[in-house]
């Protein structure tokens, strides 16, 4: 597909992705926040409690039913099609990103896989994990919510650390946020809307109504609550190259989604006491233990001295390498810039560059341009960053950038980053 037509498409459909789901995750943390401080004390006959609240210059009274009013009120509002559409537009927005460049943003360099092949993996990942879930729910495992939660939750890290073994960093984080996505959107469409469907029918028909199923609907929509900030981080995490493009990314994303997870069970709680305060320190000290602790600076071994190697006559890329590596070891150890504008025009400059050749892109990504001494110069945090910290850059590592590029890199920094 054009590039231009490809980027225009990824804006509209993420934007209406974004669009509802703000709609979607607002309900959810709304609708919690309102059963965690419905006012339980002597409600009216038939309530479970009951809420009085202002905003926008109103004031309101809510209510809510041990299970259903005697008679159903003409017009319902049912949520729903917030969680229908959050899911078909993530969908969608996976298909252009990551399907429709599967060789790019998806496949592991390295992983030895095809395209489609890591596409019908991503797939079945998406059934699996909701087929999986939907059977520990309903299991006997069920009815210890807390042991259900810990089982879930190590399914997802496994799942996390299988998938970062073909995909790539981002494309691992993407599909774990995709398989949550689809559980919690099954929540909905399985499980929390026909137990609804359900009540109405019931009081409609001056029957009884089931009380199993509203409560079999509370607890998934407990579950999408706490799973939301995990989907969170992962959506923005592409800009986040230090956690998904880490050897143990897997464990990166276990670490914040607990840490995430701590401040919402504090935000799920506090209505009923602060015990659980003690979460939102834990959690920021957390952050700052897994910043230091992933740190290419901690405990950074000093660089290895490469080797000039035997090349045949006439390959140039050998030719360029060896010259290269023979720079790093100049009797004064300082490395050329013209060595290090050699490996970037060759490896970073087909995507950013004011005139990319590469297919997949009619502009720079990110707007970063590598043509001149000047433009490189005032990107070298982000070169270093993506290049040989994370190792993320080029993307699939189409261009083949080898190791010995990015330690010529890396050196050339610490001696200065110097132009001229």
């Amino acid at each position: 597909m054009d590039p231009h037509m490809t980027e225009w498409l990824n804006l509209m459909i993420r934007w209406a992705h974004m669009i509802v789901g703000i709609a979607w995750i607002g309900a959810s943390f709304y609708f919690v926040w309102l059963e965690n401080n419905l006012n339980r004390t002597n409600p009216r006959d038939g309530l479970s409690g009951d809420l009085w609240a202002i905003h926008g210059g109103g004031i309101y009274h809510l209510e809510k039913y041990k299970l259903a009013p005697p008679k159903m009120p003409e017009n319902l509002h049912w949520f729903k099609w917030e969680a229908y559409f959050t899911w078909i537009t993530g969908v969608l927005l996976l298909g252009v990103v990551y399907y429709l460049n599967a060789e790019i943003y998806l496949v592991a360099p390295g992983s030895g896989i095809d395209s489609t092949t890591a596409i019908m993996i991503g797939i079945a990942a998406l059934i699996s994990g909701w087929v999986i879930y939907n059977l520990l729910c309903n299991s006997p495992l069920g009815k210890t919510p807390v042991l259900l939660g810990i089982v879930l939750f190590l399914g997802l890290v496994g799942a996390a650390y299988g998938l970062s073994q073909v995909f790539s960093g981002r494309g691992a984080y993407i599909h774990v946020g995709a398989i949550i996505g689809t559980i919690m959107v099954g929540n909905v469409f399985f499980v929390i809307m026909p137990a609804q469907r359900a009540l109405v029918k019931a009081i409609e028909n001056n029957q009884e109504p089931d009380p199993t199923l509203p409560a079999k609907g509370l607890l998934r929509s407990r579950h999408n609550n706490y799973l939301t900030l995990p989907v969170l981080f992962i959506m923005i995490s592409n800009h986040f190259p230090s956690t998904y493009g880490s050897e143990y990314n897997w464990a990166i994303l276990a670490a914040l989604s607990v840490f995430s997870i701590l401040v919402r069970h504090y935000f799920n709680t506090r209505h009923g006491s602060q015990k659980f305060a003690w979460t939102i320190p834990a959690a920021a000290l957390g952050m700052v233990t897994l910043a230091f602790v992933t740190s290419p600076y901690a405990n950074k071994p000093a660089a290895p001295v490469a080797k000039a190697p035997v090349v045949e006559a006439g390959d140039h890329h050998a030719d360029m390498q060896a010259s290269a590596d023979i720079a790093a070891q100049a009797d004064d150890g300082t490395i050329a810039f013209a060595q290090i504008n050699d490996v970037i025009q060759e490896r970073c400059s087909v995507c950013h560059s004011a005139t990319p050749t590469h297919a997949a892109f009619q502009t720079a990504p990110a707007g970063v341009i590598l043509d001149t001494p000047e433009e490189i110069k005032v990107n070298v945090p982000r070169i270093v960053a993506q290049t040989v910290t994370t190792k993320v850059m080029p993307l699939g590592n189409l261009t083949q950038m080898t190791d010995e590029e990015r330690m010529l890199i890396g050196e050339w920094v610490e001696q200065g980053a110097q132009i001229q």
